[in-house]
């Protein structure tokens, strides 16, 4: 399935900590969750919008999550892990990995928004299950496994204009 037309069924499913790191780091900006919604969409039947975000206890993450919403995305949030020796980490990939497979059989294009390698093995195996798989995220900063592993790679750094605030 290499077209894309409007009785396709998709999933959006975004990697908002990857999203934000990148654009924060490259463009000193925020994505436009908006924007990035109505392209994954393109006009075809959304099934399920989630973002993945980390709640790591800054003052304005709630409004930010109440925006998601907003918007038309379900939100999953994880807490922040703090280790006794001051590291910190928060992650979703085993869970958005799990979502995506779940979703496989009720989809038939899985737009995964992110640029985070870890994502090439399950995109290779979507795309086995017969689920087309579109990635966006900024190239500078994805890995190229992923990019060859999806059947199609929008670069959000190329279009910066419309997918920054």
């Amino acid at each position: 399935m290499t077209d894309i037309h409007p009785s396709q069924r998709v999933a959006v499913l975004v990697d908002a900590q990857n999203l934000y790191h990148t654009a924060q780091s490259m463009h000193s900006r925020n994505i436009d969750y908006s924007a990035l919604l109505e392209k994954a969409v393109q006009d075809r039947q959304l099934v399920r919008a989630i973002s993945y975000v980390i709640r790591a206890d800054s003052p304005e993450e709630e409004t930010f999550f109440e925006a998601l919403v907003d918007i038309g995305f379900e939100t999953k949030i994880k807490d922040i892990k703090r280790f006794s020796d001051g590291t910190k980490k928060a992650d979703w990939d085993v869970g958005m990995s799990l979502d995506a497979i779940t979703l496989a059989n009720h989809i038939d294009t899985l737009v995964l928004c992110t640029g985070d390698g870890d994502f090439s093995r399950l995109c290779s195996h979507l795309r086995h299950e017969g689920v087309r798989v579109e990635v966006m995220a900024f190239e500078s900063s994805t890995a190229e496994e992923l990019i060859d592993a999806a059947d199609t790679f929008l670069d959000l750094g190329e279009r910066h204009e419309t997918f920054l605030l």
